[in-house]
């Protein structure tokens, strides 16, 4: 019986371009499990579209001269045309400014509002008279209140550490335009988090999750508190409430929904409006949200919060495969830093294939991992064509010269073809096996194995040899046989991951249906029939050179260097140093290295994080202004430097004891870390 299926891809920014991190994480992962699952036989629903709204698309429009929807027009079919590129296979790929995305938000809103949920309330936020609005705090600059910073950032000071309101700053002004600001009252609606926290956690018991995932979610739960939902300003959905001109919905609220307003198109595109509900209505679907680590705060707690809060017998998610980070050469993808791949220039030399093989065969599932030029041309050289193409080509090959281009009967089987065959049958249920898990990495690995096993199993029976006498030709052809057979099957586990390619192969091997036709069930039971018809043989992979290796990476570094010099010449604002101390005053201090044992964020705080470490001879509780730059479970089980005898301190109401010590350079923070000595080591 065909199970219905709900899978999402976090929903990209329509404010940019995106990149190979963007995919690693939410997208190629998506797109294999969505493959998997229709070939299963099973009704899938795979949806995405662009996030549209924000404050910062806004500014990007006008820096860029454009209106906000004209700007989001260009990135929505950039966004679009690169997935298709990759061959993503959405059902539907929609976006968060079409019409129909507008009733189910301010559904969610009237329901959570009735329900208890939403509370009015009025703040004092930062204004700029000369630009006419409010400023979000990433937009501001000031006077730190406590050093005295001339420059220091919206909540935090890059030259003291202080994390603050932004209201708490002395001479704020904007940082786009240096307008000075003002404080001003304004009406905000604020969605009490807090009220859920019984039942989250309650919920948060019944998932098998990562353990690093639902530690994480946890520790969140503990720290939640109301969050303001709206924003002073016109470009989002409206709040449907009388005289609330001028206010919208913050596109945290506005986004998620997005999953459904997008089913909701998708049933109107195929002519049944009502059809999404039997998805998102039925609590016998299986609800699948693939995100980035980054997203998880959002799908594991903010969402599901927001759902059980409305009136809607909307599911909740049952699995949640959140990836860790996709880096390159070493460094996180930066458009502003020139390191980056030009993916129109990418596609011009090399094939979606090649580049979804190499991530899924290095996919962040659970750690960090990095595409690099020269990984890229082993996986492609070595794998792809040394392995795969290798085997599809000489069996396909001596087929055409030894077979009549015909599948040969196959006969008696000898020890060696029995074990190839259940070798072969063995990869293939596990590959399924790692599908449903999402171990996307691990497949790829299968089919790999399962090529490799072809080729040493060719090369074990010789059909060369026993294709030159007649008597034992019989045996060739069993061996040809059972070889195209180990092609069927490699075409089949293939499918998730380079599915351009498997299509490739499944038409050589003379299959009139396609393989999601035919479906893995029939497919992985059936034997390749006798006398079907192979079609010619193609190349199903070129070589890539070291040259283009090189040339891609002189590419990379160019284009950093360009951005590197163009930074250079713009006039730098370092911070100024101190005034100078003795020596003694240095050896006062006394650093010590500790391992972060547990992080976790500080309530109502946008920069600090609660951390746990272990000293070595004791455990303390330390608070740092790093949130905006580590994730919490990414630093658990890092080593650090605290600055072990500082007085206590309360910050946000968490009392902290002691000071880890970390360098920052504009919007960069970088942890300051030692790699080997044990906890308690002094650092001098």
């Amino acid at each position: 019986m065909s199970q219905k299926i709900l899978i999402t891809s976090a929903l990209p920014y329509a404010n940019g371009p995106l990149h190979f991190g963007h995919i690693a994480g939410a997208y190629l992962p998506g797109d294999c499990y969505a493959r998997f699952e229709r070939m299963q036989g099973n009704e899938v629903l795979y949806v995405c579209g662009s996030d549209e709204y924000g404050i910062a698309v806004t500014l990007s429009a006008e820096q860029a001269g454009r209106t906000p929807q004209e700007h989001v027009d260009i990135y929505h079919g950039v966004i679009k045309a690169f997935f298709d590129k990759l061959g993503l296979s959405f059902d539907h790929y929609s976006r968060t400014t079409w019409k129909g995305h507008v009733k189910p938000t301010q559904q969610y809103f009237l329901d959570l509002l009735s329900n208890g949920y939403i509370e009015e309330r009025i703040t004092n936020q930062l204004f700029s008279t000369a630009d006419n609005r409010f400023l979000a705090d990433r937009y501001v600059i000031g006077t730190c209140p406590k050093c005295g910073f001339e420059e220091a950032r919206g909540d935090e000071c890059q030259k003291c550490g202080a994390s603050y309101e932004a209201t708490d700053l002395k001479n704020p002004r904007s940082k786009m335009t240096a307008a000075p600001l003002v404080l001003k009252a304004t009406k905000h609606w604020f969605l009490l988090l807090d009220k859920f926290k019984d039942r989250l956690k309650a919920w948060i018991e019944t998932k098998n999750w990562k353990p690093n995932v639902v530690n994480f979610v946890k520790g969140y739960i503990d720290e939640l508190h109301p969050r303001a939902i709206t924003r002073d300003m016109t470009w989002g959905v409206n709040i449907p409430l009388p005289e609330t001109e001028g206010k919208v919905l913050y596109v945290w609220f506005d986004a998620p929904i997005g999953y459904i307003s997008a089913s909701m198109e998708w049933s109107q595109a195929i002519g049944k409006p009502e059809r999404w509900k039997e998805f998102w209505c039925d609590q016998n679907t299986k609800l699948v949200h693939f995100i980035g680590k980054d997203n998880i705060p959002f799908h594991a707690v903010i969402f599901p919060a927001m759902t059980m809060g409305q009136n809607q017998p909307y599911k909740l998610v049952d699995e949640l495969p959140a990836n860790e980070f996709y880096n390159l050469e070493g460094r996180q993808f930066s458009k502003s830093d020139g390191w980056y791949i030009d993916l129109d220039e990418f596609f011009k030399s090399y094939t979606s294939d090649q580049i979804r093989y190499t991530i899924a065969a290095n996919a962040p599932e659970t750690s960090d991992s990095e595409f690099t030029w020269k990984d890229f041309q082993l996986r492609c050289n070595t794998d792809l064509l040394g392995k795969f193409g290798n085997l599809v080509n000489r069996v396909l090959v001596f087929a055409k010269n030894n077979c009549a281009g015909k599948v040969p009967e196959r006969h008696e089987l000898q020890e060696i073809d029995r074990k190839f065959l259940s070798d072969m049958q063995e990869l293939v249920e596990e590959a399924k096996s790692c599908y449903a898990h999402f171990k996307v990495r691990r497949a790829s690995q299968l089919m790999m194995e399962l090529a490799q096993l072809g080729n040493v199993y060719f090369d074990a029976k010789r059909p060369w040899r026993d294709a030159k006498q007649s008597e034992t030709k019989t045996a060739m052809e069993t061996t040809i046989a059972c070889c195209l057979q180990c092609l069927q099957m490699l075409a089949l586990i293939s499918v998730p991951i380079i599915p351009t390619t498997a299509a490739k192969v499944w038409q050589m091997l003379g299959f009139q249906h396609t393989i999601e036709q035919d479906g893995w069930k029939k497919i992985a039971h059936a034997t390749i029939p006798a006398n079907q018809c192979l079609s010619a043989p193609v190349i199903l992979f070129q070589k890539i050179e070291d040259e283009q290796i090189k040339q891609e990476l002189d590419k990379l570094h160019q284009l950093a260097n360009k951005q590197q010099k163009a930074k250079e010449q713009t006039p730098a604002s370092f911070t100024p140093l101190k005034t100078a101390v003795e020596i003694d005053d240095v050896r006062r201090l006394d650093l010590r290295v500790a391992t972060v044992l547990s992080a976790v964020p500080v309530a109502k705080s946008k920069k600090l994080l609660q951390l746990h470490v272990d000293l070595g001879f004791e455990t303390r509780t330390v608070v740092a202004g790093i949130s905006q730059s580590y994730h919490p479970e990414a630093i658990v089980g890092k080593k650090v430097i605290v600055v072990a005898n500082l007085k206590p301190a309360t910050l946000m109401g968490v009392e902290s004891h002691g000071m880890v010590l970390a360098a920052n350079s504009g919007s960069q923070l970088e942890l300051a870390s030692i790699q080997h000595l044990p906890n308690g080591s002094v650092v001098s």
